[in-house]
């Protein structure tokens, strides 16, 4: 499942790499984008360290880390991160859009073309966890046809997308 790089409009999900570390470490560089999902930005050590342990995959035979950068074509550089989890017949996704390049609908395009390559992998379920004060990501995850619940988990409304099989 993993390795196959995502085709959208304007973008390619391209599989995640360790030398993506320097140029996303930059990317995510903004504190602000921590508002919602806690923690500081990585330094590129910290990345490279991440990103090894993510390429890897995950140690449980049952559960799949399926890991992209976004590449905008056009300007030839990376602006975020989506990302699914499959566990069984569910996958949780998320993502991150750095600052200079958020408000132009890069979210919601890549978020529908990971929805769109889960469903023709026959996943059934999507599931997204949002914290209620991030109408941003709130709007992507509907854009992409998740509708929220009324499930908390750690304090994020949990969002979910059944595919048709």
């Amino acid at each position: 499942m993993n390795g196959t790089t995502i085709h959208t409009p304007r973008l390619d999900l391209l599989p995640l790499r360790v030398d993506h570390a320097a140029e996303m470490a930059e990317v995510l560089s903004d504190p602000a984008l921590h508002t919602f999902i806690g923690g500081t930005p990585a330094s590129p050590d910290a990345l490279r360290t991440r990103y090894e342990r993510l390429t890897t995959g995950s140690p449980d035979p049952t559960v799949t880390w399926l890991n992209w950068v976004l590449h905008h074509r056009t300007h030839t550089h990376l602006l975020g991160t989506v990302q699914a989890t499959v566990t069984g017949p569910e996958a949780e996704i998320a993502w991150v859009i750095g600052t200079p390049w958020q408000g132009h609908g890069y979210a919601s395009e890549a978020v529908r073309g990971l929805v769109t390559w889960l469903e023709e992998r026959s996943v059934p379920m999507v599931i997204a966890h949002i914290h209620p004060g991030h109408l941003a990501s709130a709007a992507v995850a509907r854009a992409a046809g998740l509708e929220p619940t009324d499930e908390e988990q750690d304090g994020e409304r949990r969002w979910r997308l059944v595919l048709p099989g």
